[in-house]
């Protein structure tokens, strides 16, 4: 028998020897949940007999207290043996991914570590038959290859040397195959993840972590990490494993999933990563997308556009004027130049634009306004200023306190005067008492209360004031037409996307972020697809989440909806304004072919340090048609084809969900396909029809770009878009058009 059968029998009696011991404690653990719902069932039933059903018996109820807290223990305990369970269930098909070989320093004895998702104890020895790839020793797995090595342990750095490193394909419970290598990681090992179909929920990649990769996600140090990363090259999984860990270390610093969020570009995207999570061991963190803030602040206040509405927009124009004119005011609403006049604004509204009055009660001066107007100006506190108007309001009902007493006399005395009161003088004379109350309350808070909206409002409404405001700053060309569009626009009780942040940003500003339930509690956040967002926007979650912690991940090819480049990063980093920052860069895309990667680099036309994985397939296909009859034939044609191939997920990529719609109406008596966009439940398999621009982050085995002519990708933007579309694709790409084909397409 030659080594490797033999390491090969070896191999399958370990996988053997632990999927008993993991059945077995599953048969154990199913025997304790029965026990426990038995109890639990009995001390219900002891509870509703033995205790009080209504609050009048004392005694019964300290009894019934008791037996609250005793069923609550027992629900927990419950709880946690279903986790148990379902751990080991996850398990039985693949219990471990890897395992390396470790001898200590100052030791002989060799230490088999096999790594996967979860650990697995023998209590009775102690023996550790798995461990979770998120512990301390496993990261020797990910980080150092053959010979010396080590790792930081809860107390000290374990020293010693790796003797061995292997990777096994372990599925339904059999071993496919396994081989050992120095490196954790290379592309021999990632054509063979990679050459199957991909599903329609992000892939497992745990056992294809790149040791860079690694690096970022196990980064506890950094308060801010900066990642830029290429198409393909792993930033969402990146993201989900570096949740996972962080949350496998909270257990040590009290860091839970609802202490974390993720802020997604939109909900298709959300719901496509949602069940991976689970799959790495931990349960599902909160998820937001900026629409989602904005609608929780704003409380339908105005009618806001969504996000995919404004991408819809701009992917729509056919004019390059109104284009631009449309990315400059995206540009300068989402800039730290109209952060400056905002603030600016603020103060000057402060400063000029409360109307204080002086306060009578009785025909006497309480307060003047010049007092009013110091209290303010001078307050100290840092509180926002709706805040600190509140406590002003407060100051001057303390005052008048004691005299509204002495006016309730007076007024009891003279309704005691009125003929036919005598049997309700003190009733009435409390609701002549609250009504003057109510008339001064009226006066005060025409100064106390702020409104947002109206501060935005005051300063697209005169031009004059934004212009003074501005002062040196340097303002677009086309301002004057920014402005009296947006004055139309709030006055329309009508909001364009770009106008939602700085709003959000004057009601933090003002109001404070109390009022955002979703920031309680929040201690790291993720953002993905970091180019979607402006200078504004950080602003925004830098007010709302000032004390987390952030990772961010991005790709400054992929931003549509601004002007974006690597700048962006300098200006987050300025803005979260962290005490310990990290920029890296991830160059290597690993979803798409050779071949595919080659071309859509070429798209770009950019000399970016781009590296390929080398897996060979068939190169991109360039289709002309001479009619959009014909092209949709080729299209359904192609379909059909790779349907009867085996391909799972076949996307068809148009440039907008008008182009969508109206090609999914077309197609879909002819082929079964989904029509996906914003508001879809789920990324289903199969065929479906989806806007580029709702695509990013997601990949499919197939991907036909239709209708790339001149005429329909015409602009930088359309480049960036059609990049999008083209890196979505794993095994084959094809691209349709008529007339004459895009410039940006490679020859």
């Amino acid at each position: 028998m030659d080594l490797y059968k033999q390491n090969e029998e070896e191999e399958k009696v370990r996988l053997k020897s632990t999927l008993k011991f993991i059945e077995v404690e599953m048969a154990e653990l199913n025997k304790t949940l029965a026990r426990r719902k038995e109890e639990l069932l009995t001390i219900r039933t002891d509870m509703w007999e033995n205790t009080a059903h209504s609050s009048n018996d004392f005694t019964k109820l300290t009894e019934m207290n008791q037996y609250l807290a005793i069923e609550n223990n027992q629900v927990v305990s419950c709880q946690n043996t279903v986790k148990e369970i379902d751990k080991y269930q996850k398990m039985l098909s693949c219990p471990y991914f890897g395992r390396f070989d470790f001898i200590e320093e100052g030791t002989k004895e060799k230490e088999e570590v096999y790594v996967g998702m979860y650990n697995v104890m023998d209590l009775s020895s102690f023996n550790i038959l798995v461990y979770d790839w998120r512990a301390a020793i496993s990261s020797i797995f990910y980080e150092h290859e053959l010979g010396n090595a080590s790792y930081q342990a809860p107390s000290k750095i374990i020293a010693g040397k790796v003797k061995l490193k292997r990777q096994y394909k372990i599925y339904d419970s059999e071993l496919k195959y396994f081989f050992d290598c120095s490196l954790k990681i290379d592309d021999e090992m990632l054509q063979q993840v990679l050459s199957g179909n991909a599903s329609p929920k992000m892939r497992n990649i745990v056992n294809t972590i790149q040791k860079e990769q690694n690096s970022i996600i196990r980064d506890l140090e950094n308060e801010l990490l900066i990642v830029q990363g290429v198409a393909g090259s792993g930033k969402t999984s990146i993201a989900l494993h570096r949740i996972a860990y962080l949350l496998y270390q909270g257990m040590n610093q009290n860091l839970k999933a609802k202490n974390m969020l993720i802020i997604s570009p939109n909900k298709v995207f959300g719901r496509y990563i949602s069940g991976v999570l689970p799959e790495l061991g931990e349960e599902n963190v909160q998820q937001m997308t900026f629409d989602d803030i904005v609608s929780i602040l704003l409380q339908d206040r105005l009618m806001t556009e969504k996000s995919v509405e404004q991408l819809e927009a701009l992917v729509s124009y056919k004019n390059q004027e109104d284009l631009e004119r449309r990315q400059k005011s995206i540009n300068f609403k989402g800039s730290k130049i109209f952060v400056q006049i905002l603030n600016r604004m603020l103060q000057y509204y402060e400063r000029n634009l409360i109307s204080f009055e002086d306060i009578y009660f009785q025909n006497q001066i309480i307060i003047t306004k010049q007092l009013l107007k110091a209290r303010l100006i001078n307050d100290k506190t840092g509180r926002p200023l709706a805040k600190r108007l509140k406590a002003i309001e407060e100051n001057i009902f303390k005052r008048i306190h004691p005299l509204r007493r002495e006016r309730l006399k007076k007024i009891e005395d003279l309704v005691q005067n009125v003929e036919g009161r005598d049997l309700e003088i003190k009733a009435f004379s409390r609701l002549l008492s609250i009504k003057e109350a109510k008339r001064l309350l009226k006066i005060i808070r025409r100064f106390t209360e702020i409104d947002y909206v109206q501060i935005y409002h005051m300063l697209f409404a005169d031009k004059e004031l934004l212009f003074r405001l501005a002062g040196d700053l340097k303002l677009p060309n086309d301002i004057e037409h920014i402005v009296e569009l947006t004055r139309e626009d709030i006055e329309g009780n009508v909001l364009r996307y770009e106008d939602c942040a700085p709003l959000l940003y004057l009601k933090l500003k003002v109001e404070g972020s109390d009022a955002f339930s979703g920031v309680k509690g929040i201690k790291h956040v993720v953002i993905d697809e970091a180019q979607d967002y402006l200078p504004l926007h950080y602003q925004v979650f830098n007010t709302l989440f000032r004390d987390a912690r952030y990772t961010v991940l991005g790709d400054v090819h992929q931003a549509v909806n601004g002007d974006t480049n690597l700048s962006i990063y300098d200006k987050i980093s300025d803005i979260l304004s962290k005490r310990t920052t990290t920029h890296l860069s991830l160059n290597k895309g690993y979803r798409s072919s050779y071949e595919i990667s080659s071309f859509t680099q070429r798209i770009l036309n950019l000399n970016q340090d781009y590296e390929s994985i080398e897996r060979h397939e068939a190169h991109p296909e360039i289709i002309h048609k001479h009619s959009t009859q014909s092209m949709d034939d080729a299209v359904v044609s192609k379909v059909k084809d790779y349907i009867k191939q085996g391909y799972e997920t076949i996307a068809i990529i148009c440039k907008s969900t008008v182009q969508s719609k109206a090609l999914h109406n077309r197609l879909k008596d002819f082929i079964p396909i989904n029509l996906i966009n914003s508001t879809d439940k789920e990324v289903l398999s199969g065929v479906m029809i989806i806007p580029g621009y709702l695509a990013k982050g997601l990949e499919f085995d197939v991907v036909l770009v239709y209708d790339v002519s001149s005429e329909n990708y015409w602009n930088e933007r359309d480049k960036n878009l059609l990049y999008i579309s083209c890196t979505r694709a794993l095994h084959r790409l094809v691209l349709y058009y008529t007339g004459n084909k895009s410039s940006y397409i490679p020859s």
